[in-house]
């Protein structure tokens, strides 16, 4: 904008004590109106009575989360995770960086008590006297009146600042709790492929048992029994693999934990018992804008480089600072308090910036693409916040249909095992088929666990896409973005900005 525009526009405004900023308008959503519906979305469990149930934000995590050891596990985390303590932190940093900017608002006040000598060249010096000193107590004060609100452009970009990490604190809070919820079902799906895998071990293990009678006294062929020992062997080395990965999965959940996994946790239920729930309403995607913590926070990103265009449209009109200072001043110690030591000054100041080698045009021109960066930036979060809640919606309406596909698959896989083995005992089939139908069965159940799994992440995600997870219990008052469980600091929170 040229400068003669900017000086008539501030000489309306000033009178009226506002600032240089541009008014803020939230953009529009770039996303439909509505989430997908029709289709795999119009298969969801308990679709019927989807829009009467609670929405995610209004369900505590201890509701939605029934295990007791998962719920334990979880409460460890919000009290241990160190990259939660980083974002606690980085907000605080931020609080105390906002309160710096706002003290700029207010009159600064020193006490100054200050001592000087100096000597002066005898032909130079007055009566002859060569050396001086002088002596003074007193306050001096110095305030910047903020006519063009500058500086109120600056403490609005600090506080929007703060609020943005504060919301980014608590977006890290709900994922670390779906987070450490999905690392846990990982644990449990492992185990449930251990049993699975140690399973097949035994019937491998019995199976070329069999098969070394039978070769023993000639009823067998070799061909056979190095398949059966084949399938044992197999059998052997996913066991080694799933209990690695089983191990480094606990790892993992206790890293999240932020410590050892405790003796007294309380007993957990196994994968196939996790009874999350299915039913949560979608809404529209404009409740995104408030249910999700990583919107709110780009959005208050944006309405901190907004209040920096104020800033930097400020920066081209003059700078009006008063100093002034009282006390006493005296050319010896002994004399700084007798009468007729008073001593004031007063010196106010005005700046008008002439020129700066473009300085100030390019800080707008820079301001003005920050806001425009923090626009698109916003725009991507919703965008990716509709992406996540469209895909959990559409995985929540396909998983329990293919679940139950996979356990009838898995049933015939057992029964042709069965029949297999029959076959092969009674001299009709080769082991061959039993080989590949024990292969078959392993591999449906493998399939059946993932599954399972799949499912369950993927409602605890839809859960956290939705805005759930920052109450404790259904019921409870939510906290402020800006205060952390367990909070107890002594200045209070600062509210959200409107």
């Amino acid at each position: 904008m040229p400068r003669l525009a900017l000086i008539a526009g501030a000489t309306a405004i000033l009178a009226a004590g506002c600032t240089l900023q541009p008014r803020y308008e939230r953009p529009a959503a770039p996303v439909a109106p509505a989430f997908p519906a029709g289709g795999v979305y119009g298969t969801q469990p308990g679709a019927a009575s989807a829009t009467a149930s609670t929405p995610a934000p209004e369900i505590g995590w201890r509701d939605f989360f029934a295990d007791a050891r998962l719920q334990r596990l979880l409460e460890l985390a919000l009290k241990n995770n160190r990259d939660l303590r980083v974002s606690v932190l980085n907000m605080e940093a931020a609080r105390a960086q906002y309160q710096i900017s706002r003290a700029g608002l207010f009159p600064a006040v020193n006490a100054v008590a200050s001592q000087s000598r100096a000597r002066t060249p005898r032909n130079l010096s007055t009566l002859g006297k060569t050396v001086s000193g002088e002596y003074s107590v007193g306050l001096s004060a110095s305030w910047e009146i903020d006519f063009f609100g500058r500086i109120r452009s600056l403490n609005d970009q600090a506080l929007a600042q703060f609020l943005s990490l504060a919301e980014s604190r608590r977006a890290a809070e709900l994922a670390l709790l779906s987070s450490v919820a999905n690392q846990y079902l990982t644990v449990l799906s492992y185990d449930d492929a251990l049993a699975v895998t140690r399973g097949t071990l035994v019937t491998a293990e019995e199976s070329l048992r069999i098969t070394s009678l039978q070769f023993d006294v000639g009823a067998g062929s070799e061909l056979a029994l190095r398949q059966a020992e084949g399938v044992v062997e197999q059998a052997r080395a996913n066991l080694e693999t799933e209990s690695r990965l089983r191990a480094q999965s606990e790892n993992a959940l206790v890293l999240l934990v932020g410590e050892p996994l405790p003796d007294d946790l309380p007993p957990g239920l196994p994968l196939n018992s996790q009874a999350l729930l299915a039913d949560i309403p979608a809404g529209l995607p404009s409740d995104l804008l408030t249910r999700r913590p990583d919107i709110a926070a780009a959005e208050q990103s944006l309405r901190a480089a907004n209040a920096n265009i104020g800033a930097a449209r400020a920066a081209f009109f003059p700078r009006v600072t008063l100093t002034g200072s009282a006390g006493t001043l005296s050319p010896t110690l002994g004399g700084l308090f007798k009468p007729g030591s008073a001593a004031w000054s007063f010196a106010p100041q005005i700046t008008l910036p002439i020129f700066q080698g473009g300085q100030n045009i390019a800080a707008l021109d820079l301001a003005q693409v920050q806001k425009r960066i923090e626009i698109a930036t916003y725009e991507k979060a919703i965008q990716t916040a509709f992406r996540e809640v469209s895909d959990g919606l559409a995985a929540r309406g396909t998983f329990d249909n293919q679940i139950k596909a996979l356990e009838r698959f898995t049933g015939s896989q057992e029964r042709r095992l069965v029949l297999s083995d029959l076959r092969f005992r009674n001299g009709v089939d080769s082991y061959l088929s039993v080989l590949t139908a024990q292969n078959d069965l392993y591999s449906a159940q493998l399939l059946l666990i993932n599954a399972r799994l799949q499912r369950l992440t993927n409602l605890v995600d839809l859960y956290q896409f939705l805005g759930g997870g920052w109450i404790e219990r259904a019921g409870d008052t939510p906290r402020p973005s800006d205060t952390p469980l367990g909070y107890s600091a002594n200045a209070p929170g600062l509210a959200a900005a409107p």
